[in-house]
């Protein structure tokens, strides 16, 4: 039996799928998985039976990805899983920003009680005109999951449409519509985009990267978006754009005392993926993961490890290692598998920085004699028999 622990409310289309041999707990220490949304798990302390933490969304920043790397503890992600509702929302977001569709409300409702408020409108409605998304030039910033589908939609709008990944996948060429601009330079769309969106990781060579510099390049009325992570954007400097007439709008999920309640900038509270469906796949996406890991020792949308498929174990024996990524090791724990006299017909090892991860197929079981060894080996972090 394993066990399970979650530390938010988890959709139950996700954990409808745990079989029977799967049952929640409520006291983490008992989990062998955490299921986690939001929650902040950096001063819990991990049992040694964990094995691995799901994250039901994409950001991982509440979770101590390199504590749990040195115990052996893999934590996923569910990348794409919230990219449609995400996307919606920068839509949301322009749309916003274009038409002064807030001001427009606020208007209707301060004259609710008007019995002329349907005459008065036609007067007041001027002072809310906006602008059309149709023939304005877009820029999306991070070519993942949600920018390759902000672009590709943004273009049935009739937007002209500028693309910058310089790591761009297979998949998400593949998936990028034609009619979008691929951009080598990231200033050609500071200087030539009206709306901005960021659709990056947060890392050292992003925080801030709409900084004081970037905006002095971008075009006079561009309005910027960022649904993706706060610390992207140099949010002072964005309000001193505003305030000096570069900046028309600032549009983010991210509230916070820098920007809630100044001039110029649209808040939501965080709502990129808070969609049931977006919930749902997430859940989904975080479960089969679990389940993968646990039963066959395969590793989909790791963080802190390498990816691993080798589908369901076809052979008598299946072992996984977590090792540090130092010549030999490889050697090693093989040497000691033919002392043994058993037979290794299918073996994976992928690197992921400093880390290491193994699985091997074997022809008998593993002994005992043989676990003892590789444990032995300074450079393992953690051994697994998966069956």
């Amino acid at each position: 039996m394993y066990y399970y622990n979650c530390q938010n409310p988890i959709s139950e289309k996700g954990t409808s799928l745990f079989t029977r041999d799967y049952e929640e707990t409520k006291d983490v220490q008992d989990a062998d998985a955490i299921l986690v949304r939001s929650a902040k798990l950096h001063d819990m302390r991990f049992h040694e039976k964990l094995l691995c933490v799901a994250r039901a969304g994409a950001g991982v920043n509440n979770i101590p990805i390199q504590d749990c790397a040195e115990h052996g503890i893999v934590v996923f992600n569910t990348p794409g899983a919230n990219a449609n509702a995400v996307k919606e929302m920068v839509f949301a977001g322009m749309l916003l920003a274009g038409r002064d569709i807030i001001g427009g409300k606020s208007w209707v409702d301060e004259n609710a009680d008007d019995k002329e408020i349907a005459s008065a409108m036609e007067k007041a409605k001027k002072n809310y005109a906006g602008t059309e998304l149709f023939g304005k030039k877009l820029g999306v910033i991070g070519l993942g999951a949600i920018g390759v589908r902000v672009a590709n939609a943004a273009t049935h709008f009739g937007m002209e449409v500028y693309g910058y990944d310089p790591y761009i996948s297979v998949k998400a060429a593949w998936n990028l519509s034609r009619s979008v601009r691929h951009i080598d330079n990231l200033s050609d769309i500071y200087k030539q985009c009206d709306y901005i969106t960021v659709h990056v990781p947060l890392m050292d060579n992003t925080r801030r990267m709409i900084n004081k510099e970037a905006l002095e390049e971008m075009k006079p009325g561009v309005v910027i978006l960022n649904f993706a992570r706060d610390l992207l954007v140099d949010e002072q400097a964005v309000l001193d754009a505003i305030n000096a007439g570069k900046v028309r709008k600032y549009v983010s999920d991210f509230p916070n005392t820098t920007t809630a309640g100044k001039p110029g900038v649209i808040l939501t509270p965080h709502l990129g993926a808070s969609t049931a469906e977006a919930e749902d796949n997430c859940a989904v996406m975080a479960v089969e993961q679990t389940m993968d890991y646990i039963e066959n020792g395969n590793i989909i949308n790791s963080v802190n490890f390498p990816d691993c498929d080798m589908g369901v174990p076809p052979r008598a024996g299946r072992v996984a290692i977590m090792h540090h990524n130092v010549k030999g090791v490889i050697a090693q724990y093989t040497t000691i598998m033919g002392d043994d006299n058993i037979n290794v017909s299918d073996m994976f090892n992928k690197t992921r920085g400093t880390l290491a991860y193994a699985l091997l197929d074997l022809d008998t079981p593993v002994t005992e004699g043989a676990l003892k060894k590789l444990k032995k080996i300074s450079e393992v972090i953690r051994i697994r028999v998966i069956k």
